[in-house]
Parts: C-alpha cells; sequence; structure tokens
C-alpha cells in the first residue's frame, strides 16, 4: 500500500508550511479591515485583493493535495506544489522590486505598520509581508533541496 509517509516526509512538512504562508496567511491578514473592507481603499482594489486571497488559497488546496494524496509521480508532484510556491512568492518579490513603477507601497499607513527590530545595533523596519515572505522562501529552497528522487525514472530504463 502507498503511503505518503516516505522518504519525502520533511518535504512535505515543509511544503506544507509553505502552502499555509501563502495561501491561509493572506485569508487571515487581508479579509479584514486592514484590506478588503478597509474603506480606504476603491471598491475595485478590494474586488483585486479578495479575488488575489482566493486564488491563492485555490492554489494552496491544489497544492495540499499533491503534497499529501497519495498518486502516481510523487516526486513530480511535489515539485508541481512548489512550482505553485514559487510562482506566488516570486511574484510578491517581483511586485515589491518594482512599486515604483506604479506608485505601491509594502505597507498601509492604516494597515500592518513595520515593526522597529534592532538588528547589528542598528534599528530597522520589518514589515510583515516582506518578513513572512523571506522566511517562506528560505523554506521553499529547503524544501525543494530536500525532495528525493527515489521515483524518478531514466528513459529507456
Amino acid at each position: 500500500m502507498e503511503t505518503v509517509f516516505d522518504s519525502n516526509i520533511f518535504a512535505r512538512i515543509l511544503l506544507t508550511i509553505v502552502t499555509a504562508g501563502y495561501a491561509l496567511a493572506p485569508l487571515i491578514a487581508d479579509l479584514n479591515a486592514t484590506h478588503a473592507t478597509n474603506p480606504l481603499w476603491t471598491p475595485h482594489a478590494r474586488f483585486h485583493v479578495v479575488w488575489q486571497v482566493l486564488s491563492y488559497s485555490g492554489f494552496g488546496l491544489i497544492a495540499l493535495g499533491l503534497i499529501w494524496i497519495p498518486g502516481p509521480h510523487p516526486t513530480a508532484r511535489l515539485y508541481l506544489a512548489s512550482g505553485f510556491a514559487a510562482a506566488v512568492l516570486s511574484a510578491f518579490f517581483a511586485t515589491f522590486a518594482n512599486m515604483r513603477l506604479f506608485g505601491g507601497a509594502h505597507y498601509d499607513v492604516n494597515g500592518y505598520l513595520p515593526k522597529p527590530v534592532q538588528i547589528l545595533g542598528r534599528v530597522v523596519k520589518l514589515d510583515a509581508n516582506t518578513t513572512v515572505f523571506s522566511i517562506v522562501t528560505v523554506i521553499l529552497l529547503i524544501a525543494v533541496i530536500s525532495i528525493s528522487g527515489a521515483d524518478v525514472r531514466v528513459a529507456g530504463q
């Protein structure tokens, strides 16, 4: 009988954490008065944030199925779930890097404000999105590195 408790259990656990980071955290962080029901946001912006959050949650449910439901090609399924996470996270960092092009900001004054943290004697303001998605990206990289390709067959063998 096939089981999900195989050589990829560590990768599965890490990918579950990553999936929660991009699919569950936005549900909690964005479907409230800081974003989706923020009266200072235009109705169309609120529409887009709800659409984005629900889309990420849908991708997350599919990813969790790929990660945990037994089926054929388990290694490929883990890489596919990793690809979903990489798409969401790389889009975040690409958007962050290009905020000047569209007048964006990584936080809103009536939302989650950056937290001042002392690092090596300097006070650095860390915003929630960048901090969480940076940590989740590192976890994703560890997960991808830890995926065992034991079920991968070389063509012709």
